[in-house]
């Protein structure tokens, strides 16, 4: 009992200054109202490449504090379930965040796919963005709130976890009350929130990839929609060295960004990584796997998906036109 008094008067949001300093104040995007191709593979390749310092970033501005696992899990706050919502404290979170960005048109960007439904309208005219993807209904962000709770975040904060836990021993906290959870309810939602808006833009992103190479060669596309071959599409849009450039890549980045700053001649003692390396703000290989094991393969899911409808809705002779459009020069 005494336990649980302990735990309801710890604050729900704990922001001091120092833990916000480092992190980015703005999410990588497309002016789409300009003249520049949105669809140029060199333009969405920059967009990419940001995205994954912002990613990091929001990574290791997570990884600051524990586990927490309660706030991932529906119907444990009282305070929710008076109001009538029976979600997690995430996904309360989620909702209150992107209902505020919907009046404000956020979701009527190509780019932007929220996590709630039953949003709010904007309170403004929609832009009059111009034609870019072919119209369709694929969101994948209920898979990326699956994978970004159940596996992400255990791993990202294990750092923190265990340190926690340490500290609650020495104070004569043991068993399951010394392990992941530090009240910081609401600066972990936060940020919680901040990461998965960003891989989200980053998956979805792939429908722009698709589109991009559809374009510019649709006859090598055509026969495998029509014949919903998953696995050829995937042959036509993969590209294994280019993955492997970009997980290198985020091993370097991850590497830097986590370190912490020091004078010349100065040297960390932190090596608690992986062979003695740096462990720094956060684990490098956490964000490989990251990219590895998930965004990238969802990425693809996305890709190959819309791939799949592309045809819906033309013509037979609009499918023929399609069919003879070879590779452009």
């Amino acid at each position: 009992m005494e336990a649980e008094n302990q735990r309801i008067a710890t604050p729900l949001f704990h922001s001091p200054l120092s833990n916000f300093v480092h992190r980015p104040k703005f999410m990588p995007s497309i002016n789409f109202m300009v003249g520049e191709d949105p669809l140029s593979l060199d333009r969405i390749r920059s967009v990419l490449t940001r995205l994954e310092d912002t990613i990091i970033f929001s990574l290791i501005e997570r990884a600051q504090f524990v586990h927490n696992p309660r706030i991932y899990q529906r119907g444990v706050f009282k305070e929710l379930s008076d109001m009538g919502f029976n979600g997690s404290w995430l996904e309360w979170f989620l909702k209150e965040t992107e209902s505020f960005h919907a009046k404000a048109r956020r979701y009527t960007s190509p780019d932007e796919y929220p996590f709630s439904t039953d949003l709010p309208e904007p309170l403004m005219p929609s832009l009059n963005f111009p034609k870019i993807l072919y119209p369709n209904t694929i969101n994948a962000n209920s898979s990326i709130l699956s994978f970004y709770t159940n596996a992400i975040v255990p791993r990202i904060t294990r750092r923190s976890t265990l340190a926690l836990a340490t500290k609650k021993r020495a104070q004569g906290i043991s068993g399951s009350e010394e392990f992941e959870d530090d009240g910081n309810y609401g600066s972990a939602a936060t940020l919680d929130v901040e990461v998965l808006q960003a891989i989200s833009k980053r998956v979805h992103y792939g429908k722009f990839v698709s589109e991009s190479k559809f374009m510019s060669d649709p006859a090598a596309f055509v026969p495998f929609i029509k014949s919903r071959d998953r696995k050829a599409l995937d042959g036509l849009i993969s590209k294994p060295e280019v993955e492997r450039k970009l997980l290198l890549r985020l091993q370097k980045k991850a590497e830097t960004y986590a370190q912490d700053i020091v004078l010349e001649g100065e040297v960390s003692h932190d090596t608690n990584g992986a062979n003695g390396k740096p462990y720094g703000k956060i684990d490098p290989d956490g964000v490989v796997d990251l990219y590895e094991s998930y965004i990238i393969p969802l990425t693809k899911e996305v890709e190959v998906d819309y791939l799949l409808t592309r045809l819906d809705g033309l013509s037979e002779e609009e499918i023929e036109n399609f069919a003879k459009q070879s590779k452009r020069v």
